[in-house]
């Protein structure tokens, strides 16, 4: 068993909070928020909430993403590693149940800044649109099926003497139906919608913010 019982998160999502490991200094545990399973199911529209407990569980849905197929059983050298946190599993720990993944660590040995920071302190610069450039062809070559790309969950870190970006949550696919898992001709689009949606999501993050990220999706659909 991991054991957290005086640990502080280095960081927190809305769902989960992150840990350094206790005896490794480059991995990172992720622990659910106390209670957080049961507001979601709170939460959710009536049919959602007759689902079973893992469905609101981001753990349960990393163990899920790290399942699918161009990952499963992926070797150490593969390439989608390239963008991507090596996957430990999950443990016990003393706080909850863990998952265990790479922690991505900036040039100092601190956790890397996420694309939302950046975006914050330096705006779209030229060394990010690099780093974006190479992600994006990343997925393409690789066919790894994320969900919506949102920046506070894409990391930076200073990797062959430049900076790249990694995909520290939101991994799987979030169609209803398999089809991209299957299928090369829906793997292909699949992936280029949600690059196409990754960008739009980076144009309103420099913007004025005059307009909410909902409003904004819905006019950029029209």
């Amino acid at each position: 068993m991991i054991d957290l019982t005086n640990a502080e998160p280095f960081a927190s999502g809305g769902n989960r909070h992150c840990y350094r490991h206790p005896q490794f200094a480059d991995r990172c545990v992720k622990v659910m928020r106390p209670g957080r399973v049961a507001e979601l199911r709170r939460r959710a529209p009536w049919y959602k909430a007759l689902g079973s407990e893992r469905q609101f569980d981001d753990n349960a849905r990393e163990v899920d993403g790290y399942r699918q197929k161009v990952l499963n059983n992926a070797e150490p050298a593969s390439p989608v590693w390239a963008h991507l946190p090596r996957w430990y599993g999950v443990e016990d720990t003393s706080i909850g149940v863990g998952a265990v993944s790479e922690l991505i660590l900036d040039a100092d040995g601190a956790p890397g800044i996420t694309l939302e920071n950046y975006l914050q302190q330096y705006g779209l610069d030229d060394t990010i649109r690099g780093a974006l450039a190479r992600f994006s062809q990343w997925l393409r070559a690789t066919g790894v099926l994320t969900k919506n790309l949102l920046p506070h969950n894409l990391v930076l870190s200073h990797r062959h003497g430049q900076p790249e970006l990694f995909l520290i949550d939101g991994l799987g696919s979030a169609a209803f139906l398999p089809f991209a898992e299957y299928f090369a001709f829906s793997r292909r689009r699949y992936i280029e919608r949600r690059i196409e949606k990754m960008w739009k999501r980076i144009h309103w993050e420099v913007s004025d913010r005059s307009l909410s990220w909902t409003q904004a999706e819905k006019l950029s659909r029209r």
